[in-house]
């Protein structure tokens, strides 16, 4: 199974379960700190950065024979 964690802070947090294979974690001011993904693929990495450009400042590494 692959899984895309995103971290925004680095915090003790709660963990939310939004739907099935995401949750979201929350710090004790209910800041999001992170947001987690199951069964991601980086196929659906390469599809959803699509919606963004190198002026965004976004860049994706991809390993060679990815």
């Amino acid at each position: 199974m692959d899984a895309l964690y995103i971290q925004f802070l680095d915090a003790t947090v709660t963990t939310e379960h939004l739907a099935e294979g995401i949750a979201a974690d929350y710090d004790a001011e209910g800041r999001l700190a992170g947001i987690e993904i199951l069964d991601w693929g980086l196929e659906s990495l390469r599809t959803l950065m699509l919606g963004f450009s190198d002026s965004d400042g976004v860049s994706v590494y991809s390993p060679e024979g990815c």
